[in-house]
């Protein structure tokens, strides 16, 4: 993608969580992978598992048994699997490469960073900490923290409360349209992050983001560009 504008006066960039901050697909695969063996069935390759990792888990759940089954079904199943994975949450589950290089130049740079992901606290405070992320966020924003959820601007503009920020200082960076829409309609710009778990049907060129960077390491350069 070309660059089609210039981002400037960024004071805080904001991450979306799986598949843009921290890499939590192992984790998610394991659990999903547990479920089948606990109901005697199939297992799926990783790689059918990971673009969809981003989609939550509602999303893996029909992904591994499909998506006729029964509202009680579907229900048992998921509360089975975040049970599942809340227990193996930080096994695997580390940031991307590059992504601490990333953290600490901004930081230097007096840029503030912040978490808004459509996980529920309950997963997304642990996860955070256990990396010794969550003292140095600006702001962690989860799926329980507003009323509406990404692509809603609500959660986006209550990240610029906490973290004193203004939406058109902000920079959103994230792996799903819902995440590019949610940033647009804060007023933010946009940067899609390619290296996150896209699947190979998505045409990312269809989301109008302002940017799109292949590693954490190209986001530097493109919030600071003059």
């Amino acid at each position: 993608m070309t660059n089609a504008k210039q981002i400037n006066k960024i004071s805080t960039v904001l991450f979306d969580l799986d598949g843009t901050l921290i890499d939590t697909a192992p984790d998610m695969a394991a659990a999903l992978d547990i479920l089948c063996d606990e109901e005697q069935h199939k297992r799926l390759p990783y790689s059918q598992v990971r673009p969809v990792v981003s989609n939550g888990s509602v999303a893996l759940v029909t992904l591994a048994f499909g998506d006729a089954l029964e509202a009680q079904t579907l229900s048992r199943l998921k509360t089975r699997y975040l049970e599942i994975y809340q227990n193996n949450l930080t096994n695997h589950s580390q940031l991307f490469d590059e992504m601490d290089e990333l953290l600490q130049q901004l930081e230097q740079n007096n840029i503030k960073w912040g978490v808004v992901t459509n996980k529920p606290g309950w997963l997304t405070e642990p996860l955070m900490a256990s990396l010794a992320l969550t003292q140095r966020a600006a702001c962690i924003v989860s799926s329980d923290s507003t009323q509406n959820r990404k692509p809603h601007p609500e959660p986006m503009h209550f990240a610029c409360k906490l973290s004193n920020s203004q939406p058109e200082e902000c920079v959103y960076v994230g792996d799903a349209r819902r995440d590019i829409e949610a940033g647009k309609n804060a007023g933010m710009k946009t940067v899609i992050a390619e290296y996150g778990y896209i699947g190979d049907w998505e045409n990312t060129n269809d989301w109008q983001a302002d940017y799109s960077i292949q590693s954490p390491g190209q986001l530097l350069a493109v919030i600071t560009q003059t």
